[in-house]
């Protein structure tokens, strides 16, 4: 491609049109991948509808009603990494021997892990399929032999410590985006209506198989620390159901909880950031273009809202809004990220401002302004690009802050509303247990939110030493962003 004059470029569709070879090999591929969780992505797809159809004001919602029809016709859609594939709850018939109701046959525990295992294979497959995509692209569709995104690209594969946080990122999202999978059991049956599922297992005494609903097993599996009460990390509990992370004080499953947990926390960290970043995008551009009392007004207000103690700001906004209809949209989920939205972003701002400002003095910006461009028009294409690095370098930087702080309220009674799963709820749960066999409720949570905003910095790092190799050692941006993020 690289011969080619750069005055005979072509739009990608045509470069496609003219040798779809490799992209229809690509395209083939990424759609084998995607049949082989068809019914989990459907699911989740109709699952974000349905939340956001429920949030509307319309009582009965047809929208909702119809979302809810057709997300349980893609119940019955195949997927291959499925509990029904894959499953991990049976019974030992005669209490020793084979399992019954399980993957082969197999203890609950192995089963699971084949499950867990394959899973992120699965994920880290799509990883390998993305990268190959992205040198099919470079070696076939794009004209420059060399970008200077391939130098971004190949300082970011030499940043180890980067590289270290990647993966704990990619451990996350993979444990929130396959939760209901990666679990031992099902949120619904295991937290949320756990009087309406049964369980299985071998009754020692009366040498039967017994039927016993699921909220009933949870109250002989509790983990409160004394009299024998304690089901710790990678045991059974008396009705022979696996427990990875071991259960909780009411008997409910932590890692089932962790898991639809994480996703909860993502989802509030990636609206809030979204929103954050659009206000402080939009005004980092008006106020270095215009400047004057623009770019005065907005430090006036920023500064404002910098001067307040975030985490005073969050606990007070959460304190009053509290028992208003706001805190009961999606359990409170949507008026944490309306705080985090209004909060956080004079520190994107800040963080863009400085930029911005500096490519709003380059000669093409003047050169674009006397050919007639309109001031959207320049913003959008000649200066934007220039900020978007430092936009994902605070974007790392902050949705760690973000997940501690939602977890940091929780843990204090004002953020996520039980039973809806939450780290600091569990957290909390287990603080009066930390000293006695029940140490895993809080610590095993505790741990995985040190690893998860430790994760988040590190590719910040990794991605900011890539974007600007003159930075690496600085801690100016990390400074810049702690006060927003260290809720």
């Amino acid at each position: 491609m690289s011969d080619t004059p750069l005055d005979e470029e072509k739009p990608l569709r045509e470069r496609i049109a003219a040798n779809p070879r490799p992209a229809l090999k690509w395209l083939l591929g990424a759609v084998v991948l995607l049949a082989l969780e068809l019914g989990a992505v459907v699911g989740v797809v109709i699952k974000l509808l349905l939340t956001v159809a429920r949030l509307g004001p319309l009582a009965p919602n047809p929208v909702a009603a119809a979302l809810a029809s057709a997300g349980e016709a893609a119940a019955g859609i195949p997927t291959l990494l499925s509990r029904a594939l894959i499953p991990n709850d049976g019974f030992q018939p005669g209490g020793t021997g084979a399992w019954t109701g399980t993957f082969l046959g197999l203890e609950p525990k192995y089963a699971w892990l084949i499950r867990v295992v394959l899973i992120y294979v699965y994920a880290f497959v799509w990883l390998g399929w993305f990268w190959v995509g992205y040198r099919w692209f470079r070696e076939h569709y794009r004209y420059a032999d060399w970008t200077p995104r391939d130098d971004v690209v190949d300082r970011l594969r030499g940043h180890r410590w980067g590289q270290f946080g990647f993966v704990l990122v990619l451990t996350f999202f993979i444990m929130a985006l396959f939760a209901p999978a990666l679990g031992p059991t099902t949120v619904d049956a295991n937290i949320q209506n756990p009087y309406t599922h049964y369980t299985k297992y071998y009754d020692e005494e009366t040498e039967t198989v017994q039927n016993v609903t699921v909220g009933t097993a949870n109250l002989g599996s509790t983990s409160q620390g004394a009299g024998g009460e304690n089901v710790g990390p990678w045991t059974y509990d008396d009705y022979k159901r696996f427990h990875p992370f071991g259960t909780i004080t009411n008997g409910k499953d932590l890692f089932t909880y962790m898991a639809a947990g994480a996703r909860v926390s993502l989802m509030i960290g990636l609206v809030s950031l979204l929103f954050s970043a659009g206000i402080a995008s939009i005004l980092a551009m008006l106020t270095a273009y215009y400047k004057g009392l623009a770019d005065l007004a907005t430090v006036i207000v920023s500064d404002s809202i910098q001067a307040l103690p975030v985490l005073l700001v969050l606990i007070l906004a959460s304190a009053v809004f509290s028992g208003t209809w706001l805190a009961n949209l999606y359990n409170g989920a949507v008026m944490l990220m309306l705080i985090f939205s209004l909060t956080y972003w004079p520190f994107f701002w800040r963080a863009l401002r400085g930029p911005s400002l500096q490519v709003s003095e380059e000669e093409w910006i003047d050169a674009a302004r006397s050919f007639g461009q309109k001031p959207r028009t320049i913003m959008q294409k000649h200066m934007l690009p220039y900020v978007t690095g430092y936009l994902l370098i605070y974007a790392s930087l902050t949705l760690g802050g973000i997940i501690i702080s939602v977890a940091g309220l929780s843990y204090v009674g004002l953020g996520i509303t039980p039973p809806t799963p939450e780290w600091g709820t569990v957290v909390a749960s287990g603080q009066p247990y930390v000293a006695t066999a029940s140490w895993h409720i809080s610590l095993i949570p505790g741990i995985m939110i040190t690893l998860i905003v430790i994760g988040f910095n590190a590719f910040g790092d990794g991605i900011r030493d890539a974007l600007d190799p003159q930075s690496e050692g600085t801690d100016g941006g990390e400074a810049a962003i702690a006060g927003g993020g260290g809720a």
